[in-house]
């Protein structure tokens, strides 16, 4: 069953004279990262809050922006941030983050409010949730209930704050859509908890970010929260059907069962698809009750696009388009996740933090640097490790089922990697092109960990390249974890080390190589 949600025109938002600057929270993350460029072509200046500023500078538009270091746990750090600024993008969550979450993001919405109205903010705007229609708080999900305290706190404020509530987020690279893609492409048989048959209005990310930037140009007197959904009303069944038609796919069978629950589906979830069990729980929580607009008011500020909004099928198809095309600009895992380690590698010498073991390899290349960088950055994703695939399954594989992210995730592009996307479950950490990457461990360990690849010239057509894992033990337990590895060290990382250089010397002779200026083919 499909129902299409019927709307009426309205008088578009007038934007504010003269280039208004706006507060992006959240920048690395899927929407934020997104809704900078938009803004940005709307014709605003921008400005990107963030814990890690070091993160954004690889971003397409990270020289059209500024950026401020700062936390919305600490209420001073936002003085400075909010200095001058007219409108404030709350776009921070914590989801699938452990117990205290809704503290935390309730604190965190309190700061962020009361550093506005002492900064001389006109603007608050918020992406929250979609609402269950008859549902008393204490039945929420802690997601839900938490996304619905937070636009709660900022309307209290002495900003006006308008809080645009959406669903599932269709596009690519966004979580709900990575959930529904792969449970759909793996499974040509499924069965299913009740939750398929749950009502849910999708949105477009397209029609989402439209929303968001007409939001700043929103009347003073505005302050509320609008229901945002697509045309169409759909069980969670009819999406996946409906996307396996789009994406060319056999018709899918999908039995429900009354027996899964939220935590059982989130592991079923988590073994299927790259989401890890931890955030897909939140997802499928979610999905418990029907969520479909109780009001359009939206209409009366921001008109929709002559040619509608986005329906369920087009937004598929996009959603497909740019990642066969590998233009996915953000991803669900763009955010850091949340309790990760984010300590930079302590690169001072004479370090005082304690132990650090490492585990150093090189080789002889019969390569250029370049064809050898070539390997290094696009490692991961369907390239794969270079060594004992098995070996690197079954961490990935341990990794998921004590709640980590596993080695699903990927890359956002095959070829190029960004500092602070993530790469399977490392963080790309530090790029210096052509000469270095570094990874940061994002997987479950007791201790911290980091990976460095590097090329090093070595005379015409040869180079060097040189491979550095490091370890900072947390407790006895990290200790005995890296000698209880360090066996298999030789296996993976000396594997890894030799068939890198393997592949960029391939790779070389495979490519045709310029000669006064011609370009010679192979025979």
């Amino acid at each position: 069953m499909s129902r299409t949600v019927r709307t009426h025109a309205a008088p578009q938002a007038a934007r504010p004279s003269g280039a208004a600057l706006c507060l992006v929270t959240g920048a690395t993350g899927y929407i934020g990262g997104r809704l900078v460029r938009e803004l940005l072509d709307a014709g605003y200046r921008v400005r990107c809050l963030s814990r890690n500023p070091d993160r954004l500078r690889d971003q397409p538009w990270a020289d059209r922006v500024e950026t401020v270091r700062a936390d919305l746990a600490d209420p001073a750090s936002l003085t400075r941030a909010l200095d001058g600024v007219e409108v404030v993008y709350y776009l921070v969550h914590s989801l699938g983050s452990g117990a205290g979450f809704e503290a935390t993001e309730a604190a965190a919405a309190a700061h962020l409010a009361d550093a506005a109205a002492r900064s001389g903010t006109r603007r608050i705007v918020y992406l929250g949730a979609l609402l269950p229609r008859g549902v008393a708080a204490s039945e929420l999900s802690p997601h839900l209930r938490s996304r619905a305290q937070v636009g709660e706190i900022l309307r209290a404020g002495a900003v006006p704050a308008a809080e645009l509530r959406a669903a599932v987020v269709l596009g690519s690279g966004s979580a709900s859509f990575e959930m529904l893609r792969h449970l759909t492409e793996r499974l040509p048989a499924m069965v299913t908890p009740r939750w398929v048959r749950t009502l849910i209005q999708p949105i477009a990310v397209r029609d989402v970010l439209r929303y968001l930037v007409a939001a700043a140009a929103l009347p003073p007197e505005v302050n509320r929260s609008f229901d945002i959904g697509g045309p169409e009303v759909l069980s969670y069944r009819e999406m996946m059907l409906r996307y396996a038609r789009v994406a060319g796919l056999p018709r899918r069978v999908v039995v429900p069962v009354p027996v899964l629950t939220p935590g059982l589906s989130s592991h079923w979830v988590g073994l299927v698809t790259p989401v890890p069990a931890g955030l897909a729980r939140p997802l499928v929580e979610s999905l418990r009750h029907e969520v479909v607009c109780r009001e359009d008011d939206i209409k009366r500020y921001v008109r929709d696009p002559p040619e509608g909004l986005l329906g369920f099928d087009d937004a598929v198809r996009l959603a497909l388009a740019r990642i066969k095309d590998a233009e996915v600009a953000t991803r669900w895992s763009s955010a850091a996740v949340p309790g990760a380690p984010s300590d930079p590698l302590p690169t001072d010498p004479g370090w005082a933090g304690g132990s650090l073991y490492e585990d150093v390899r090189q080789a002889a290349v019969a390569a250029d640097a370049a064809a050898l960088w070539r390997v290094v950055e696009g490692i991961g994703g369907d390239h794969g490790w270079y060594s004992f695939p098995l070996a690197w399954a079954l961490r990935g594989g341990l990794d998921r089922i004590v709640g980590g992210v596993g080695l699903r995730r990927g890359r956002r592009d095959p070829h190029r990697l960004r500092v602070g996307e993530s790469l399977d479950f490392w963080r790309v950490e530090e790029i210096e092109p052509g000469r270095l990457l570094r990874l940061r461990a994002e997987m479950r360990l007791p201790g911290l960990a980091w990976l460095e690849l590097r090329v090093q010239p070595d005379g015409p057509h040869r180079s060097r390249y040189v491979q550095r894992a490091l370890f900072h033990p947390r407790g006895l337990a990290g200790h005995l974890y890296w000698w209880s590895v360090a066996p298999f060290h030789t296996f993976v990382f000396g594997g890894m080390t030799r068939n890198i250089a393997r592949e960029a010397a391939r790779g070389a002779a495979a490519r045709p190589r310029r000669h006064g200026g011609l370009v010679g083919t192979l025979s």
